[in-house]
């Protein structure tokens, strides 16, 4: 074996040692990492690495040997009374058996032992101690001996109590927690700062440590902070409890608040199953979280394990698959939508983030491409979170290659080379050659044959390209003109499969005029004012013949969608298309009930903008009307709630203008428990 040039090593450990105290002083002292978690880990990985190997080449002030940077000058400075540890971490079933292996190797035990297991919540860990059951200190963790002291932040907590309860409380207690900020309120917080035109936050861990580390106390008492408990750390004039879980007990019973998805488990087999329940139902918690956290549970045990230089031996963290990662931008192309809308796409060096192999990411629109300023070459961070659209986060500026040219809005359509244009006030550019593109064309059939549209099963995207490729359809009515024998002529199509898609076209000619409207791809109009349209008008022939001031006599349509209503039936190309529709044999059945008016959210107005995460808007729609609500396609002040998920664009700015209230998926979600 070949033994390496201690002149290189050295060199190596400076260049890491340099690379992770940069990091700490970003993410604990400024609260603005620089890079996803999972690039940090790799560099204290290899760190830890190295310094194992020769450790004799380890020194004092080795990231390894310490938590994480000094405390801000600006605030005063706490010393800890016990030291706040990190904790190392498992990546792997096998990283976690080792550990549970370690354990029963220095106990010198054979049987299964009882871990407690909780959340590792991203947020900001404080430590707060109470005197005779009153709050007198909080702070950050610092460097894990010293932090800063918070404690007038922490006051406007409403979850971190004053005052303990009951009447025997400790003299004095000194317990460790995290202040994080939930979902829910980052949403909110960005809402907010959009329409101020003000900066983003970019995540709730950010979120919450600049809340809480604000100069002046009244800022972080705007802020929606919360906290959870897990830990004692001193405890004086009682006695310390047996167990972690009885700790937990006490904290709750002085009324501290612990987190409700903590439990006990058995063996190596219950942290395994603890961690694929948790991270199953991730995507549902109100707030973020990173990984589950495993303690022995035995105190005494505890005592018996001890210590590292960094870290407990009876504990570690088993993370997530990253959810942020780096990659490179190989280049910038743009997907043309139905309406002609253009969506600027980043195709990437593929990378390993959320569980999937990930090699494209959204950037939404051409705003938002300036406004990130992403260009070919850049390393960027990529997140994924749950079945969320992987999207670029933020560009590592110092890594840019020299001379990177600023991504460009195109002047044509790249699919079909008509012009791009870009109406005064609105956010997107679009294509204007209509049908004569042909990726116009199949997102527009691939649109009208939709579940909530046409419902055609078994029309599927790859399909629709095959008979649009091959000539056999141009638009919606062509479907209908479709035999088997031409079905059967597509690729890895059988006649039993032709014949499928040929009823289902066929059964397609009994619908409902609501989904027919639905269906034709109006602009603006969507199934909330599709609905409404059929309700005023009744007939097809009836609106196709109203004017615009007609239009607006439908309830929750405004000027704009009645203009984009009129001016669709007035265009030669869209009359013979739905005429066409017509003489092939579509029927439309009238919907003769009312919309509910009865529920929990009855004569309430909902307009649905963003993309949820867990939630269609689809799905939102329906529970707003089985509950008596109404959805609507445009922000009014006749609305009485706008539910907004990622990627809000200007429905939210016309909220804001109008004074409406805004609602997160959340927020929605506690208004309809609380309604019905």
């Amino acid at each position: 074996m070949t033994t390496p040039n201690l002149d290189f090593l050295k060199a190596q450990l400076v260049e890491l040692r340099a690379q992770i105290e940069a990091h700490n002083y970003r993410y604990y002292v400024l609260a603005e990492p620089q890079v996803p978690d999972a690039e940090y880990d790799r560099l204290m990985n290899s760190l830890k690495k190295i310094e194992h190997d020769y450790p004799d080449l380890v020194s004092p002030d080795s990231p390894t040997q310490r938590v994480g940077a000094a405390p801000l000058k600006e605030f005063a400075e706490v010393e800890h009374r016990l030291a706040m540890l990190s904790l190392d971490n498992a990546f792997s079933d096998e990283d976690v058996e080792a550990f549970d292996r370690r354990i029963h190797d220095r106990l010198e035990m054979d049987e299964p032992l009882t871990y407690a297991c909780e959340p590792k919540f991203d947020g900001l860990a404080i430590s707060v101690t109470y005197v005779n059951g009153v709050l007198t200190c909080g702070a950050t963790r610092g460097d894990g001996l010293r932090g800063e002291d918070v404690t007038l932040n922490l006051r406007t907590v409403k979850s971190v109590p004053l005052r303990l309860l009951g009447d025997q409380v400790p003299e004095l207690i000194e317990v460790r927690g995290e202040v994080y900020l939930p979902i829910a309120g980052f949403e909110q917080m960005n809402a907010a700062a959009l329409a101020q035109n003000e900066k983003l936050f970019v995540n709730p861990r950010n979120a919450a440590a600049g809340s809480l580390r604000q100069l002046d106390p009244r800022v972080t008492a705007t802020r929606p902070l919360e906290a959870y408990f897990y830990q004692i750390g001193v405890l004086e004039g009682a006695a310390m409890p047996a167990t972690h879980a009885k700790s937990l007990e006490l904290l709750r019973k002085l009324g501290l608040r612990t987190c409700p998805e903590s439990q006990c488990v058995q063996g190596v087999g219950g942290l395994l199953q603890y961690y694929r329940q948790l991270g199953a139902k991730r995507s549902q918690l109100p707030y973020q979280i990173d990984g589950v956290v495993y303690k022995v549970n035995d105190r005494a045990l505890q005592d018996r394990l001890g210590f590292v230089s960094r870290a407990p031996r009876f504990a570690i963290a088993h993370k997530f698959p990253a959810e942020e990662e780096l990659t490179v931008v190989n280049s910038v192309e743009w997907q043309v939508g139905r309406t002609g809308a253009l969506t600027p796409v980043a195709r990437l060096k593929p990378v390993f983030v959320g569980g999937v192999t990930v090699s494209n990411a959204t950037l939404h629109n051409f705003d938002e491409l300036s406004r990130k300023d992403v260009r070919v070459g850049d390393t960027v961070i990529i997140r994924r979170a749950g079945d969320v659209i992987p999207e670029v986060v933020s560009v590592i500026l110092d890594r840019r290659p020299l001379n990177s040219p600023v991504e460009g809005l195109p002047r044509q359509c790249p699919v079909c080379g008509s012009a791009v244009v870009r109406e005064e006030g609105e956010v997107v550019a679009r294509c204007s050659g209509g049908l004569h593109c042909l990726a116009q064309r199949k997102e527009s059939l691939r649109h009208f044959a939709s579940r909530r549209a046409m419902d055609i099963e078994g029309l599927g995207p790859k399909i629709i390209d095959q008979l649009v490729d091959a000539g056999l359809v141009r638009t919606a009515a062509d479907l209908y003109r479709l035999d088997v024998e031409k079905i059967s002529s597509l690729e890895r199509m059988g006649e039993k499969s032709a014949e499928n898609l040929f009823q289902s076209i066929s059964k397609s000619r009994e619908t409902t005029l609501p989904k027919f409207l639905h269906a034709l791809g109006i602009p603006n109009v969507g199934e909330a004012t599709a609905l409404s349209l059929a309700m005023h008008f009744r007939q097809l022939h009836a609106l196709q013949a109203a004017s615009v001031e007609e239009i607006l006599k439908v309830p929750d349509v405004g000027p704009v969608i009645a203009q984009s209503i009129h001016a669709f039936f007035a265009d030669h190309e869209n009359k013979q298309i739905v005429q066409a529709l017509c003489d092939l044999g579509l029927s439309f059945a009238v919907i003769d009930e009312p919309i509910a008016q009865e529920g929990g959210l009855a004569g309430k107005t909902f307009v649905i903008t963003g993309t949820l995460e867990g939630m269609s808007r689809d799905e939102a729609a329906d529970l707003i009307r089985k509950a008596g609500g109404k959805v609507s396609g445009s922000v009014s002040k006749k609305t009485d709630y706008l539910l907004v998920g990622s990627d809000a664009g200007s429905k939210l700015a016309q909220a804001e203008k109008l004074g409406v209230p805004v609602l997160s998926l959340d927020g929605f979600r506690g208004l309809f428990d609380s309604a019905v």
